[in-house]
């Protein structure tokens, strides 16, 4: 869970996460993103799942250092990494401490189902954004979005108020430290993007 600090109260029902959140490493952050809501331009829901990246990580983009391709990663706690995966996904991640980030790897929608519901062609709401892929196609990120503020829109970031039970276990879809427990997601969550 976040710790008061991190947080940045804007209403009585709501509590909006800052750059204090972000400014940590990224195994802190990822486990504390399970819970919160995310929003993109009034579409989203709840995330499920994640996946944590730091700069000695061989797996992760800012391993070799900083190139034009992964320059968000360096930015400020709280900035949009946006890239492509085989050449027809792109993925989200949240930067946290200089060249670290964390994959939203999946989220349960909530908010705007038509809307994601027409831009993933009519699938059922399991399948909207279990996937980082289908998690951007649902919002309607793209390239545009890297480099972004989190902090402003068209992104809203609610923090989570409720206790949940966390699942811990291996990143998938890399060939690279492979055996490393920096997945994270909420047990019993049938909108995974695959069982831990």
């Amino acid at each position: 869970m976040p710790h008061d600090e991190t947080i940045a109260s804007k209403s009585t029902d709501e509590a909006f996460l800052d750059m204090g959140f972000f400014a940590r490493s990224p195994e802190s952050v990822a486990p504390d993103l399970i819970g919160a809501k995310l929003l993109y331009d009034g579409v989203g829901g709840i995330i499920v799942e994640t996946e944590a990246y730091h700069p000695g990580d061989p797996a992760s983009h800012s391993f070799r250092g900083q190139t034009l391709r992964n320059a968000a990663m360096f930015g400020a706690p709280g900035t949009a990494y946006v890239y492509r995966i085989y050449g027809m996904h792109w993925c989200l991640n949240f930067v946290c401490m200089p060249g670290s980030a964390v994959l939203i790897r999946a989220l349960e929608p909530t908010v705007g189902l038509g809307r994601m519901t027409e831009r993933r062609n009519g699938l059922a709401p399991r399948l909207l954004a279990s996937g980082p892929g289908r998690l951007c196609a649902a919002l309607g990120i793209t390239r545009y979005d890297d480099g972004k503020s989190l902090l402003e829109a068209p992104f809203q970031l609610t923090a989570n108020n409720e206790a949940r039970n966390i699942v811990v276990g291996p990143r998938i879809g890399i060939t690279k430290a492979v055996e490393e427990p920096l997945r994270f997601g909420l047990e019993g969550s049938s909108y995974l993007s695959r069982k831990f």
